[in-house]
């Protein structure tokens, strides 16, 4: 039987305080650190909660519906066990909101199987170094920067980019076999884009959507990044699945944890964010994993940078965690400020031999023309050469750079090497001759000898 606690002391925002009696032998309605507790009234209040404080005989619990119309004698019943998540072959195609429940109109999954939300990662020992590759069809990303499975990588962009599309567009290349999907504080619009996009282009069967909406409670933005990663690793590990999650936008993650943090009245840390950010990121990044005899979980994520600044909490954090991240601005990938760590345990042993070549080639000629750019803005004279880096950094926004282009890995290999054709002759290279010789486009091969000819 379950004992109600009505001794509410304080409502602020979407927490709630309760004053519990003391334990007397055999008591076991006294609750854990996580556990979940039913909050209804007379009044017709119903909603689940979670305590997220214990302090001696001070529960605090974070209401999931919000405080809105509960009165201060509710009844707290504490149900002694963690929030569970639906898990079944059956969420594919399906769409909930932040507490997991349906949204879609679909069948009821009240009869499915749950598993616990916000377990620890996985044990180091049953973790494989990450060596498989995984094609988005992004060349910026899979020449420049390869996503790896098992990577945790946030995508640092700013207000009004198209860090959305981009997200589903990854979500509708990557060669994964499933995609959990987890939309932090989204507009409706958003929203809605999702999941047309995912639908029309034919990979909703294989993707679960996770959505916590601006109207929503902030509470549930919290729960939505484990309720999708507690699906994600049950994927990986029980049927062999290589999973990729999508969490947008992980800076909205971050001010939902101020916000409780505040009304938590806890001593704040930089610009307001609790002491534990730093954590509380770590703690769902670190569900990404290949395991050792199964699947894998792989992150991708994106962070807002308030005022495009790199040292805010949210990003600065995050890049201590993660494995590089992909930086987004007018529109294009920058190769500069674009980083994955792991790229080297794929380039050259998965991918085509002139990979590794070619990604060292481009960024250089890349560099050179942006200097070239700088060069001409202030009037200086131009050498040829100036001139062939300059041709080059055109192509190369155009061909590469743009989020927009979608090429299979080999087919943008093989347009690196007609550009590098168009803008410059093979003693310019300073690669391998023995690439040179094997991929230099021979048109562009017989324009170069007539010309010293």
């Amino acid at each position: 039987m379950l004992v109600s606690h009505t001794r509410i002391l304080d409502i602020v925002g979407d927490i709630i305080r309760i004053k519990v009696s003391a334990r007397s032998k055999g008591d076991d309605s006294r609750p854990c650190l996580g556990d979940l507790a039913m909050v209804d009234s007379d009044e017709g209040f119903h909603s689940l909660a979670q305590v997220i404080n214990i302090d001696r005989d001070l529960i605090s619990l974070q209401v999931n519906s919000g405080t809105k119309g509960l009165p201060n004698n509710a009844r707290v019943r504490f149900l002694g066990e963690p929030m569970r998540v639906t898990y079944s072959g059956n969420i594919l195609g399906r769409v909930f909101d932040g507490a997991g429940k349906p949204i879609d109109g679909g069948p009821d999954l009240a009869n499915d199987p749950t598993v616990p939300i916000g377990g620890p990662s996985a044990n180091p020992m049953k973790r494989v170094l990450a060596s498989r590759m995984i094609r988005t069809d992004v060349p910026m990303i899979d020449v420049f920067n390869c996503l790896v499975e098992s990577q945790k990588i946030p995508i640092f962009s700013v207000s009004g980019e198209p860090y959305n599309q981009f997200l589903a567009r990854i979500g509708i290349q990557a060669d994964a076999d499933v995609v959990v999907f987890a939309g932090l504080g989204l507009i409706f619009d958003d929203y809605a884009f999702f999941r047309r996009r995912f639908e029309d282009a034919g990979v909703f069967p294989r993707t679960v959507m996770f959505v916590n909406q601006a109207s929503d409670p902030v509470v549930e933005r919290l729960l939505t990044p484990d309720l999708a990663l507690a699906v994600a690793e049950k994927f990986a590990v029980e049927e062999g699945k290589r999973v990729l999650v999508l969490l947008t936008d992980m800076t909205a993650f971050a001010d939902a944890l101020k916000e409780v943090s505040i009304a938590m009245e806890r001593v704040p840390a930089n610009r307001g964010y609790p002491g534990d950010l730093y954590s509380q990121l770590a703690r769902r990044y670190e569900k990404a994993c290949d395991f050792k005899g199964s699947g894998s979980v792989t992150i991708l994520s994106a962070t807002t940078m308030p005022g495009n600044d790199l040292t805010h909490p949210v990003p600065d954090n995050t890049g201590y965690i993660t494995e590089g991240q992909f930086y987004l601005h007018s529109g294009m990938l920058d190769p500069f400020g674009s980083l994955s760590r792991l790229k080297q345990h794929v380039i050259g042993k998965v991918t085509r031999e002139d990979h590794s070549q070619i990604m060292n080639t481009m960024i250089r000629f890349y560099s050179g023309a942006r200097d070239a750019a700088q060069k001409q803005a202030m009037a200086f004279e131009l050498s040829d050469y100036d001139h062939q880096l300059l041709k080059f950094g055109d192509l190369f926004r155009a061909r590469f750079m743009d989020i927009e282009v979608s090429l299979p890995l080999e087919a943008a290999l093989d347009l690196a090497w007609k550009t590098l054709g168009e803008c410059f002759r093979p003693e310019q290279l300073l690669m391998k001759q023995v690439l040179v010789d094997k991929y230099y486009p021979a048109d562009a091969q017989a324009t170069a000898d007539s010309e010293a000819a």
